[in-house]
């Protein structure tokens, strides 16, 4: 990745992330002084929004610092704590809304349809701005990013559509109805979300790359007899990391290990791990052999 292109990554998620907050801010307290809360409840959802973009702009800030003794890794592994930050507060953002929906469905309360309007055409322009700033982005960082405006994009246009239908046909349900839908999609993307943040905070492997796979490919070659410990995680679900015990077999020089090890990378080459730790260790005749050779010395 150039300086360049990372400056103008930086720079676009700084944009996006002080239209998110501002615009948060205003609907939300818009929401209140029209009475919607399909407005509320998608200032709520933006609020988790913005803290994703604070987060992911700090983070890149402080992916930057390399290893060092209290983070060996590095600090790649700070974005999870961010995600599960995230996460925890739209789901409790997600709840107290549809609360309020279902009492609102059950006491019906006159929305102002035009002031739900003006809003949903702000909303439109500004999220649809932003997802735009970010949306050529290459790193799944940036990815996700603008997923989140895109949602947050077709939650405006519903809140549009149904301001419209406000104008001419007063359905109170109609409001806190909308809210329930655009609470529920979201809350069942953000549950999936924290189960895939947890899956790699517990270390699980990757779906992306195949311990078996790996495992086969070590076998194939006539010098490794068997594997062992072979492990596979993920530091961020991007960045992964692998280590391997491999015994060989009809290898006794020191030329030759290197030889293999060489090999070795190359199979592990294409799956760009950020670390990898291969150990070998001869088969047991290879060694017995070595040990009488050099005892006879």
């Amino acid at each position: 990745m150039t300086h360049d292109h990372h400056h103008n990554q930086e720079g676009n998620i700084k944009i996006a992330f002080f239209l998110n907050l501002g615009f948060t801010i205003l609907e939300f307290f818009g929401g209140l002084y029209v009475n919607s809360v399909a407005i509320i409840s998608d200032a709520l959802h933006d609020l988790g929004d913005s803290i994703s973009l604070g987060l992911s702009w700090y983070l890149d800030h402080k992916s930057k610092q390399g290893a060092n003794r209290s983070f060996t890794f590095g600090y790649t592994r700070f974005s999870l704590l961010g995600a599960l930050i995230n996460s925890l507060v739209l789901i409790a953002g997600s709840i107290f809304v549809i609360n309020e929906a279902v009492a609102r469905i059950i006491t019906p309360e006159h929305t102002d349809a035009q002031g739900m309007l003006i809003f949903a055409i702000i909303g439109v322009s500004v999220n649809g701005y932003a997802a735009w700033k970010v949306s050529d982005g290459k790193t799944l960082n940036e990815k996700v990013i603008s997923w989140h405006l895109l949602e947050d994009v077709l939650g405006w246009a519903a809140v549009l559509i149904v301001s419209i239908v406000l104008i001419f046909q007063d359905i109170h349900y109609l409001d806190p109805a909308l809210s329930i839908l655009i609470t529920a999609y979201v809350l069942w993307n953000v549950i999936k979300r924290l189960k895939e943040t947890l899956y790699v905070f517990l270390q699980g492997s990757p779906d992306d790359v195949s311990v078996e796979e790996l495992e086969t490919k070590f076998l194939k070659k006539d010098f490794i007899n068997q594997t062992k410990h072979v492990h596979l995680w993920s530091l961020d679900g991007e960045s992964h990391v692998f280590t391997a015990h491999l015994i060989l077999e009809g290898v006794s020089e020191y030329s030759e290990i290197i030889r293999v090890k060489k090999e070795i990378r190359e199979i592990l080459k294409p799956y760009n791990f950020s670390h990898s730790t291969i150990e070998v260790e001869l088969d047991t005749k290879t060694s017995s052999l070595i040990e009488i050779e050099n005892h006879s010395k």
